[in-house]
């Protein structure tokens, strides 16, 4: 399904190449303060012009079309759109007929019978990405005082981004990385044991962006080759504070006041200027397949603000879920 929530619940909808795209926000309560000017330096986060990203940019200036009155939510769903102008459609006429290895055409196409709609990707696109950051704007205002951030710590498997960017546009190619996301200023106790973690939570949202692979929390995977007493976190106050935070900020799916801490691995995109082969629908045969359009070499690039945004829906349900909510 394309909604996700318990009470801060969203639903997204549209078309890369479509005439909209946008996001629906059920269980916003009235009378928070929002402006349009509130979006802006998410979604420029967003945007595609540096070195290494999509030539394809898009203006994304907001229009809230419900749940918005005097520059104040309402209490109705929160409802903002987004309209599509710089689209190349015919760069994907043969979509359908020659999937692109790595990306969703082949399975879209058998699982919607040849119907879906294939310029841009259609509704698989990372296009729809900028509807989860307008989210995230909704939901950093109600979280007021927990700060998010996000950045790249890697691409191509290196540090040195920049030069592992130079070096997969000499070839054609992309790659992926990887972007670590901290959040600073969350009470103890929200989320679930098992089902409704706050891993699970964050975990189930990261994977809905497209070109995520992979998440671990605190030490996640070098937990493997760790002791228990180098893995365990002493307590050194009442208020929780730990020595260290192998845990990554959670205990038991709960929050425990410390730094939330977690990492996502981004595969390379699909999309590249190298050769490949595929299949081909028309013909039965694994033929070579050229891409045209517009595509990001390092998608990784345009990430953290949308990893940021999915933390803050995650932890604006949970905030409502646990604690309530007071207006700012």
């Amino acid at each position: 399904m394309n909604s996700f929530g318990r009470i801060f619940r969203i639903l997204i909808f549209g078309e890369s190449h479509g005439p909209a795209i946008g996001v629906s926000i059920d269980g916003v309560p009235a009378g928070i303060p929002l402006k349009i000017d509130d979006f802006i330096t998410d979604l420029n986060r967003r945007k595609a012009g540096a070195k290494g990203t999509t030539p394809r940019i898009e203006d994304d200036t907001p229009e809230i079309i419900s749940g918005w009155f005097n520059e104040q939510t309402t209490g109705a769903p929160l409802t903002i759109l987004f309209r599509n102008s710089n689209t190349q459609s015919s760069d994907y006429q043969d979509i359908a007929k020659t999937p692109r290895p790595g990306h969703a055409d082949f399975v879209a196409y058998k699982r919607f019978e040849g119907f879906n709609d294939v310029r841009g990707g259609g509704h698989f696109s990372g296009r729809l990405t900028v509807a989860l950051v307008a989210a995230g704007v909704v939901a950093k205002k109600i979280l007021k005082n927990i700060d998010i951030s996000a950045r790249v710590i890697s691409a191509g498997g290196s540090t040195n981004i920049d030069g592992a960017i130079e070096k997969a546009m000499g070839k054609g190619d992309s790659i992926g990385g990887l972007v670590e996301c901290r959040a600073n200023g969350i009470p103890i106790g929200w989320g679930e044991p098992f089902f409704d973690s706050v891993e699970s939570v964050i975990s189930h949202l990261a994977f809905a962006i497209p070109a995520v692979k992979g998440i671990e929390f605190g030490s996640g995977f070098q937990a493997a080759n760790m002791l228990g007493s180098e893995h365990n976190d002493p307590i050194l106050d009442e208020t929780g504070r730990t020595a260290t935070n192998n845990a990554g900020g959670i205990s038991g799916g709960l929050t425990n006041g410390n730094e939330l801490v977690f990492r996502v691995a981004i595969k390379p995109t699909s999309s590249i200027g190298a050769k490949q082969k595929t299949f081909s629908i028309d013909s039965g045969k694994v033929e070579e397949l050229y891409v045209e359009g517009r595509h990001d070499v390092c998608i990784a690039l345009r990430l953290p603000v949308i990893v940021e945004a999915i933390t803050a829906i995650s932890l604006a349900d949970f905030m409502m879920i646990n604690k309530g909510i007071s207006k700012p």
